[in-house]
This record gives structure tokens, C-alpha cells and sequence, in this order.
């Protein structure tokens, strides 16, 4: 049995009725995965690489973390928030860092680190093509942290970017958190993001994620359902 352990913030969290329709990425990742595989989604709400450590939740996946398991590690979101000093990292400086201290945490353990650069923002200029990635400084860390500690990478940034913008802003809008009032019940005033996901989303960029897994080949082919199909 493969196992894949997630750290990461809102945008692959799991989800519940109630904040239905919101939906993580992780929730919809096991679409793609063999029935074999079992998927520990440990992604939180407003959480960095810092907040993540400081809470325990790093300490909790590494109690079960043992050789053959995935870590997977999709951070940015958060780290960029300039005011919020509690879960502010700099990119080059701490955020950087710790990243580093994940890959070793799977790796004392035998297991595999992944690092996944966040999802973009549905966040489209007047001419219809997306505005420069709210990631920019971020991205290049990981990036340039996936070639300093050896970790295979799969850049949900850039494909997410590209998907995007080959469906256009009219037809990506559900896939996001954008609710007309009075249709949920967790949100009766509506609401409009383009950070987190409704469930076709999720789906679509989970895909993406899988199909990143297929370019890495070797072992990560093993965990894929029908990868010939992404």
C-alpha cells in the first residue's frame, strides 16, 4: 500500500458541510490515484511552513511517516502575508529554509518529498489574460529550493496559469468560491474568491497535479490511476 501524507493551507484542504461548496484540492486528488493508494490530507486553513511546524501538524505526519510513503509539501499562500507576521516567511530566508526541513523530515523516514508550487489566483486583467502570478517571489523559491535540496517538483503554478487561460475568465468562475447569495447555506450573503475552490476546481487542478506525478515518472507512475488518460 502506497500512502501520500499532504501539508499544506486552504486551497487542499478537506473539507465539510459546512463550508460546502468549498472543496481542497486534496479531496479530489483521490480521483486520480490508484484504489491502493490512501491519501492523509493534513492541509489547514491559513496555515505557512511556519505555523504548519509551530502547531504540531509537521511532528503529527511525521509519527506515521515510514519508508515508501509520499510527502507531499504546497506552501505560498501564506508565507507571502506581509500582515501577518506569525505566518510570514521571506521567501529567500526562512520560507526557503523550511522547506528544507520538510524534505529531511520525509527523508529521515525513508518516505519521498514532493514540493508543489501553490495554485494561481483567478485573478484576470480587462484584456483577459491573468496579471502576474501574486506568487512571483515565492514560486522562484521553490523552485530554486527543489534544484538546493534534491526534491522532485511539480509546478501546479505554471499549469494552473496555463489552464486558466486557455478556458478564460467566464468559465473558470465556478470553479472558484464565487456564490450567488442565498443558494448556500454557509454562505447566505454569496461570496466572491478566487483563491479557494468549488468541487470542478478542485478536480481540474488535482488533474493537474496527477499529470505533473506522470512527467516525473519512476516510482511516482505507481501511484496513478490510468496515467496514459491525464
Amino acid at each position: 500500500m502506497r500512502r501520500i501524507f499532504w501539508a499544506s493551507d486552504s486551497t487542499v484542504k478537506t473539507n465539510f458541510f459546512t463550508t460546502y461548496p468549498q472543496t481542497g484540492i486534496g479531496q479530489a486528488f483521490d480521483r486520480f490515484v490508484k484504489q491502493s493508494v490512501v491519501v492523509y490530507n493534513h492541509a489547514e486553513n491559513a496555515r505557512s511552513t511556519k505555523t504548519f511546524m509551530k502547531e504540531g501538524r509537521l511532528g503529527r505526519i511525521e509519527e506515521e511517516l515510514s519508508r515508501g510513503d509520499f510527502l507531499f509539501i504546497q506552501f505560498g499562500h501564506n508565507d507571502e502575508n506581509t500582515a501577518d507576521p506569525k505566518r510570514f516567511t521571506q521567501p529567500n530566508g526562512e520560507f526557503f529554509t523550511n522547506l528544507g526541513i520538510y524534505a529531511e523530515t520525509a527523508r529521515k523516514y525513508g518516505a519521498y518529498p514532493v514540493f508543489i508550487t501553490p495554485l494561481e489566483k483567478r485573478e484576470f486583467g480587462e484584456d483577459g489574460t491573468l496579471t502576474e502570478s501574486i506568487h512571483k517571489n515565492y514560486y522562484e523559491a521553490i523552485v530554486r529550493a527543489a534544484e538546493e535540496y534534491k526534491v522532485p517538483l511539480v509546478d501546479l503554478t505554471k499549469m494552473s496559469r496555463e489552464r486558466l487561460e486557455e478556458v478564460g475568465p467566464a468559465a473558470t468562475k465556478g470553479w472558484f468560491m464565487n456564490l450567488e447569495p442565498g443558494v448556500y447555506e454557509a454562505f447566505p450573503d454569496g461570496k466572491e474568491d478566487d483563491v479557494h475552490l468549488q468541487y470542478q476546481g478542485a478536480f481540474e487542478f488535482a488533474r493537474l497535479i496527477a499529470k505533473g506525478l506522470k512527467e516525473l515518472s519512476g516510482i511516482y507512475l505507481d501511484l496513478l490511476e490510468a496515467p496514459d488518460k491525464l
